[in-house]
């Protein structure tokens, strides 16, 4: 979970903390089998010293949002797990190969002041202006877009703020990178967004390599089990003419076990046989993954064995005749006799699957196919590139003409399609709420720089964007907020020219166009994943659209029970007022908590009234976080002082999940979110992911994480069918013990108390009676769930 910045956290950074993950990485950098991990490893080690050591020395202040001595806050720090500042910033370090080539190209020292204040120079300028218009550049950090905004603000005519903004930046140039990375190509359509890029997939092809296990069995196929038959069918031919071998059709001693060596051998048998061992060990010992050969107990080695004897002249002994007798029967009733119908179609079929390319093999095919692809973007038609193998590929890599690209293979392809966001849930390449959170910022990015008529302006934009949602959260104390993108300055140098022009007055469209993107990703969120917390980074990027839509539409963070000191912010409580306007009167949510949410407006008003007569904002809600805390069954004493326990704190931040009811009501309030499928629907897949979760606590060591996650879709099962038409609500109601024996009997039995609990609400009662259970996620006791 993220250490928000809208809770307040311990008084002080512990470095105990720090210490023991340098103590895990150093472990693991010394232990670990696999090399890359040991250096990953490493370098997380390198991380912690360094936080270690600027922590000892007063160089890094861990809880600030400035915690490195002598930068300001909108410099992007290195922050490792935890939210921890290692003190290096992020645009810092050695210089880079295109700031080498562009110091060589201008005649300018290689070092950054001399690079810095170059750009800044007529022709310096020049090359931004032209990398503004075509698009060829990157930013991977924020700061890299920060003088391509002095060059449009100088081409714009506002020379004062270009000269201000180089000002600004100007005490830090010999240590960061200002200027972007030069590209090959404009950044692809904004429109569309990819979850992995075409250097995943890449990767992902080359760590192919060949699967022992495949190919064991490949050689199995293709070469011992074809020699076994030739080594049987040679002993067979010592088998007199008689019953079909093996068959147990009488009574006497050779009519059970084939009377091996019935018939003597002769020179040609004994020709053939010698060269059957000069094969095996030639084959020995140039297939060397299968060992079952070489162990004396298997059937073939004795075979091998029995023969190496006999043509050296060896009598067989009365116990290795019995075993040579044995091995040759038991093979025939496997395998029945070499070249029968039988044997030879399944030789056949065995041949033409050990003949089936590889999985690394053919990823060698694909791979040149990717090769002349963008690496950082993603893959907007990958059908051509995993189309069957052609002649041409064929002839180069030896895989027949026509093969079929297998699953394994298309998947990190098609993993990288890049398309609209509801394109990629609805083809499955977007798994989870996290993963389209991940995804949420390359649309929040092209949304809020849509706000900008200037093409180039806006392209820069929607860059610096992406890279500053790139940027790590901090661990910050005494609920001090975390840096915002408008708080750059170099984006807050260009705000003024949102919406039309440098005046400030804004026209509204990007208003608009904000409100239908909160709209439509906070809607795609709860349509796509139902019963599904929305996560905290996803929380954060429909925060930045409503506020760009001016909506009024409050979001609140998960909070982390570990951490949590017993405060919330006042948009917790605003947040709860938006809920109260929706489920207010009686309806099934309300009833079900047992929420008064005329109280909650009530209180709401008097606290913003009370926020408007002091000379400061107010930074918590006090009223808001006694009222949780009544709610979850504390004394005033136990939240005078903060709640302690994670257990006491989760029960706490519960109740303000249900009263705000996570988000859901702002995004329908005020966003005006209105499912496609309606809201009966919604309800029913909700508690399919109630009942999924169910399934998953009996035998489970930990289950009162799923427990949690169960209460959260119960909670969103409600309040879809809290806003149901009655007969809707109704039928959803009658068919919920159904739907929950469907998923099976246990299942049906753990929900049973909820649902009798559910009940008993519509009735008119309490959920928390008799037999019925009230679904809540934590508890400071036994959970019930667990108990059933």
């Amino acid at each position: 979970m993220d250490h928000d910045a809208d809770q307040q956290h311990p008084a002080e950074a512990n470095p105990g903390h720090a210490a023991a993950r340098l103590a895990a990485a150093l472990t693991t950098a010394r232990t670990h089998p696999d090399a890359g991990t040991r250096a990953r490893a490493e370098e997380r080690g390198r991380g912690w010293r360094a936080v270690l050591a600027g922590m000892a020395d007063g160089r890094l202040t861990i809880g600030s949002r400035t915690p490195v001595k002598g930068l300001p806050a909108w410099v992007t720090p290195e922050v490792v797990r935890g939210g921890f500042a290692t003190g290096k910033p992020s645009a810092g370090g050695p210089l880079r190969d295109h700031e080498r080539e562009t110091a060589r190209a201008a005649g300018v020292p290689e070092d950054r002041g001399a690079l810095f204040a170059y750009w800044l120079t007529e022709d310096g300028l020049t090359r931004l202006h032209a990398m503004l218009d075509s698009g060829r550049y990157a930013v991977t950090v924020p700061e890299e877009a920060a003088l391509l905004t002095v060059a449009w603000l100088a081409r714009a005519g506002e020379t004062e703020a270009a000269v201000a903004l180089a000002g600004e930046l100007a005490p830090f140039a010999d240590r960061l990178r200002f200027a972007p990375v030069p590209a090959a190509r404009p950044a692809p359509d904004a429109g569309a967004v990819h979850l992995r890029t075409v250097g995943d997939a890449v990767g992902t092809l080359e760590r192919r390599t060949p699967h022992r296990a495949v190919e064991t069995q490949r050689e199995a196929l293709t070469v011992w089990l074809p020699f076994g038959d030739e080594l049987l069918a040679l002993w067979l031919e010592t088998v007199p003419p008689g019953p079909v071998p093996g068959e147990n059709a009488g009574t006497g001693p050779d009519e059970g076990p084939l009377r091996v060596l019935a018939r003597a051998p002769d020179a040609d048998w004994r020709a053939r046989g010698s060269r059957l061992l000069r094969r095996y060990a030639d084959l020995a010992r140039r297939h060397t993954l299968c060992t079952k050969h070489r162990d004396p107990r298997q059937n073939q080695a004795i075979l091998r064995d029995a023969l190496a004897a006999t043509l050296a002249g060896r009598a067989l002994d009365a116990r290795r005749l019995g075993l040579l007798r044995h091995a040759v029967t038991a093979m025939v009733r496997r395998r029945g006799l070499p070249g029968s119908p039988e044997l030879t179609a399944l030789r056949r079929e065995q041949a033409a699957q050990a003949a089936l390319p590889a999985h690394h093999t053919l990823a060698r095919v694909l791979l040149p196919r990717l090769r002349d692809l963008p690496r950082d973007e993603g893959i907007a038609a990958p059908a051509p590139l995993l189309a069957p193998v052609t002649t041409a590929e064929a002839a180069t890599s030896g895989v027949p003409a026509g093969t079929v690209i297998p699953a394994a293979l298309r998947r990190p392809v098609e993993a990288a399609l890049s398309a609209p966001l509801a394109d990629l849930v609805d083809r499955g390449v977007v798994p989870s709420a996290e993963a389209l959170a991940a995804l949420a910022p390359q649309l929040v990015a092209a949304t809020t720089a849509r706000a900008f008529p200037d093409p180039a302006l806006r392209t820069l934009t929607a860059a610096a964007y992406r890279a500053f949602r790139t940027r790590r959260s901090l661990l910050l104390l005494n609920l001090e907020r975390q840096v915002r993108v408008e708080e750059l300055p170099w984006v807050g140098a260009v705000d003024a020219w949102r919406d039309g022009g440098g005046d400030g007055r804004g026209t509204g469209e990007g208003d608009e166009v904000a409100a239908r993107a909160l709209r439509e990703l906070g809607g795609l969120a709860v349509q796509a994943f139902p019963g599904t917390l929305l996560p905290n980074p996803l929380v954060r990027e429909l925060s930045v659209l409503a506020g760009r839509a001016e909506l009024g539409a409050p979001l609140v963070e998960e909070l982390a029970a570990d951490i949590f000191m017993g405060t919330f912010t006042p948009k917790f409580l605003a947040a709860a007022r938006v809920a109260a306007e929706l489920l207010g009167g009686g309806s099934l949510y309300e009833r079900y908590y047992g929420i008064d949410y005329c109280a909650v407006r009530d209180l709401a008003i008097v606290e913003a009234a009370e926020g408007q007569r002091g000379s400061a904002r107010p930074r918590t809600s006090p009223g808001f976080a006694r009222l949780c805390a009544a709610r979850a069954g504390l004394a005033p004493s136990r939240w005078r002082h903060g709640f302690g326990s994670p257990a006491v704190n989760g029960t706490v931040i519960e109740q303000a999940q249900i009263l705000t009811t996570h988000n859901l009501a702002t995004l329908v309030h005020r966003a005006g979110f209105v499912p496609a499928t309606g809201w009966a629907d919604l309800a029913e897949r909700s508690f399919g992911t109630v009942c999924l979760l169910a399934a998953r606590v009996p035998g489970n060591p930990r289950p009162l994480r799923t427990a949690k996650d169960a209460a959260y879709a119960w909670r969103q099962t409600l309040f879809h069918l809290s806003l149901c038409a009655p007969d809707e609500r109704e039928r959803v109601l009658a068919g919920l013990p159904e739907r929950a024996a469907r998923h099976s009997a246990r299942v049906a039995e753990l929900l049973a108390p909820a649902l009798t609990g559910l009940r008993q609400v519509t009735e008119g009662g309490s959920a928390d009676h008799g037999a019925g259970r009230l679904v809540l996620g934590w508890s400071t006791g036994g959970h019930w769930l667990r108990e059933e």
